[in-house]
């Protein structure tokens, strides 16, 4: 797959500790870093400020100020009176702590669309495996931090199923996201606390997704039931081009028989397999739009993560877990 990660000066932003991730782009990390240490590593140490807009013919655009990146002097975004920066640092700072008490672990450090988008992967204990197969997942906190305008700053679970690669944003409860999400107003400081509160949580709702997905390990999936699985999240409908979710169907019906993981003992045939197809598929497969094939790997990511791609694999999960037992 074609890298999806922004560069500055000449550098791929990235940096990460453990295996080497995309195609071994960025700087490795020997051992878990600092957020400051992960940022530098990742070129994520830069700043940004707010400037004045004006037209062509030179006239202020008074309601409207443009948010440039300091070190490039890019333009990422054009933000309302009352946006106030977050800067990265001010962002994964609180984080430390954390992993000052054995907490976290940094593990991926990136940004998207020439800094408009930065995130930070940081590793919790514990891991979750299918019965006593080699299907392992394990738990993330995924900081994200915009600088375009369009997301506010965002804490949210994540798993990492470790065969594939996959992830698969964790729900509080079905319907509900877990997260905290911080707008770019005011002070940040108490919503900090609150998502600092909120690790507490954080192996009670991992546990719970361990139950859940083994429950769905357990349940065996017919030729219908797997049919029916796919067609309620890419029906046929009359405004789209003609075959288009048929094929995706077709897509995602050999992903549940030949994907990454699907072969191991246990999972063969159940809910969990076409589940993770419909992941497999969001993240390593859709097709997204971009000028080239780098942007469209870009989008594919920041889709997976942050946007529908997220929201399709939440839907996967709620709609495998509503299945008759």
């Amino acid at each position: 797959m074609p890298h999806d990660l922004a560069h500055a000066n000449g550098h791929t932003s990235l940096a990460y500790y453990g295996p080497v991730p995309w195609h071994g782009l960025g700087t490795r990390l020997d051992a878990p870093a600092t957020s400051a240490e992960a940022m530098r590593a990742a070129r994520l140490d830069f700043e940004v400020e707010l400037c004045p807009l004006q037209t062509e013919c030179g006239l202020p655009i008074t309601d409207r100020r443009a948010v440039v990146r300091h070190d490039t002097a890019m333009p990422l975004g054009v933000v309302g009176p009352a946006y106030r920066p977050v800067q990265n640092a001010e962002a994964f700072a609180f984080l430390d702590a954390l992993a000052e008490e054995g907490a976290v672990r940094y593990h991926t450090a990136g940004a998207l669309r020439d800094g408009q988008r930065v995130w930070m992967l940081a590793r919790l204990p514990g891991e979750m495996r299918i019965g006593h197969s080699d299907d392992i997942s394990h738990p993330y906190l995924l900081l994200s931090n915009s600088h375009d305008g369009r997301s506010s700053l965002r804490i949210q679970w994540t798993s990492v199923r470790v065969v594939c690669a996959n992830t698969l944003e964790i729900a509080a409860r079905r319907g509900r996201h877990q997260g905290v999400t911080i707008r770019h107003r005011g002070d940040l400081r108490h919503r900090l606390d609150e998502a600092r509160t909120l690790l507490g949580i954080a192996q009670e709702r991992f546990r719970t997704f361990g139950d859940q997905a083994n429950r769905l390990a357990r349940r065996s999936l017919n030729t219908a039931e797997v049919d029916s699985y796919f067609e309620g999240l890419f029906p046929d409908r009359a405004d789209q081009k003609r075959g288009r979710s048929k094929a995706i169907r077709q897509r995602l019906t050999h992903l549940f028989e030949h994907g990454r993981g699907q072969d191991l003992p246990g999972i063969r045939h159940s809910a969990w397999a076409a589940l993770n197809a419909v992941t497999e598929h969001v993240d390593h497969h859709r097709t997204t739009r971009g000028r080239d094939a780098r942007v469209k790997a870009e989008n594919r990511l920041a889709s997976a993560w942050f946007g529908g791609g997220a929201a399709l694999k939440r839907q996967a999960f709620e709609q495998a877990l509503a299945l008759p037992s």
